[in-house]
């Protein structure tokens, strides 16, 4: 146990991510050494910044806790602090039923942990993170809530109602951030079609994506968690004007017919759901769109699940996940629908669903063969370079994976990669 080291392990997705950094910086600021998601914890305090979306995330963020409560009560770390989601939303229940953990903390008084510890935050540092990213690329967490009521979401009832960060706060963060070193942004949000609503009524998305696209050193935007509901259009003119804006938008259609989509409280319509996606390809030839999908939602039957597949055969998704229903506490699904499609036509369905987007996306990436992409250096495994295009994400999206024997290549830097086969999952390229 080293004294002084504080463990942080993150649950859940990037905008977490972003609050560990946070945090990670005010601890560095005392004195304190950071490591995150350590293999092994040695540190004498643990943070666990947990995920209470779905019920598989919540699952794992309470089989950590018990974990690392195991580890405190064998005397393997001093203290274990809880924040995030989970303990935003079940802080009580977990209270009682894990008493092991020192305090908890939700997902917007974390910081508290600071001077419970005696310390206090460094003004200095307000807003810094240490990066545990590459120090290429980072996540831009520009607004915190949702402000839609889909049936099934307990995003709401976990972060509140949507806020927006100021432009000038992100703009500066940005340009501290390029100053870092970090050339590549994964702009992120609950919902982030629906940036600026909450300061003056208005969609400013694409007004902040356009002066950030215009700072020196930003080589790529790419955006993260849109709503097709009121999309706003002029994103695409700053996508398609902008180089530098990858010609990517992660859009969740959860479903496609109109019985679903209203039970669901989506407020979109089959006919706008396809009409948006038509728009999206007109104005942006050859983006990328990604998107998530649902299955087993309650009350859908087979022509449902039918008019899905259909759908996505026509979409033609470039990059798609999928996930079946699970009833979440005080969703307007989980208290006023009955859970009635049983768990293993759930499970068929979404192995159908996911079968059907191998086949496409197989296709897709055999369509790159040939062609040259401009790709972004992530690391070096075993015997080639791991690398990325435009139009894949960190972690979630497909690699260029290029033989290391060739030549040598920069980490964080960018080269154009002929494409010279593809599988299922990966491209692989040479550079010249």
């Amino acid at each position: 146990m080293k004294k002084n080291q504080v463990d942080i392990i993150t649950m859940g997705c990037s905008k977490n991510l972003v609050d560990s950094e946070l945090l990670m910086k005010q601890f560095e600021a005392n004195g304190f050494k950071c490591t995150h998601d350590p293999k092994h914890s040695q540190g004498e305090i643990v943070v666990i910044n947990t995920c209470g979306f779905i019920s598989d995330a919540k699952e794992e963020s309470i089989q950590t806790i018990l974990e690392f409560a195991k580890a405190k009560s064998e005397g393997r770390l001093n203290r274990l602090y809880v924040m995030g989601c989970l303990s935003q939303r079940y802080k009580d229940d977990l209270e009682r039923e894990i008493p092991e953990v020192d305090k908890f903390y939700g997902k917007f008084d974390y910081k508290q942990l600071l001077h419970d510890l005696g310390k206090a935050e460094v003004p200095s540092c307000a807003g810094k993170r240490h990066l545990t990213t590459p120090r290429h690329y980072a996540y831009l967490k520009i607004s915190e809530g949702c402000d839609r009521s889909c049936a099934y979401c307990a995003i709401p009832i976990i972060t509140g109602r949507h806020k927006s960060r100021p432009k000038s706060e992100i703009l500066d963060e940005v340009r501290d951030l390029v100053a870092q070193g970090v050339k590549e942004f994964q702009v992120i949000a609950q919902e982030l079609t629906y940036y600026g609503v909450d300061i003056d009524g208005r969609r400013h998305l694409a007004e902040l994506i356009d002066e950030m696209a215009e700072i020196q050193g930003v080589r790529w935007i790419r955006l993260h968690y849109a709503y097709p509901n009121q999309f706003p259009m002029d994103l695409l003119e700053v996508m398609r004007r902008h180089p530098n804006v990858c010609k990517y938008i992660d859009i969740a259609f959860q479903h496609i017919s109109n019985h679903m989509l209203d039970r669901m409280h989506r407020h979109v319509s089959k006919a706008e759901t396809m009409r948006l996606i038509e728009q999206i390809r007109e104005a942006v030839p050859g983006i990328c769109i990604r998107t998530t999908l649902m299955v087993g939602f309650p009350g859908e039957t087979e022509e449902d699940f039918q008019e899905l597949l259909e759908f996505v055969r026509w979409a033609r998704f470039e990059r798609m996940g999928a996930f079946a229903y699970s009833a979440e506490d005080d969703t307007f699904s989980g208290i006023h629908y009955e859970d009635d499609v049983p768990p293993e036509v759930k499970e068929q369905r979404l192995g159908k669903l996911m079968a059907l987007q191998q086949d496409i996306s197989t296709e897709y990436t055999a369509s790159l063969v040939g062609k040259t992409l401009k790709v972004i250096i992530d690391r070096r495994e075993g015997d080639y370079y791991v690398g990325r295009s435009e139009f894949s994400s960190p972690d979630v999206d497909p690699e260029v994976l290029i033989p290391a024997g060739a030549r040598r290549l920069r980490v964080g830097c960018f080269y154009d990669a002929l494409i010279t086969d593809s599988d299922e999952f990966d491209l692989y390229g040479i550079i010249d």
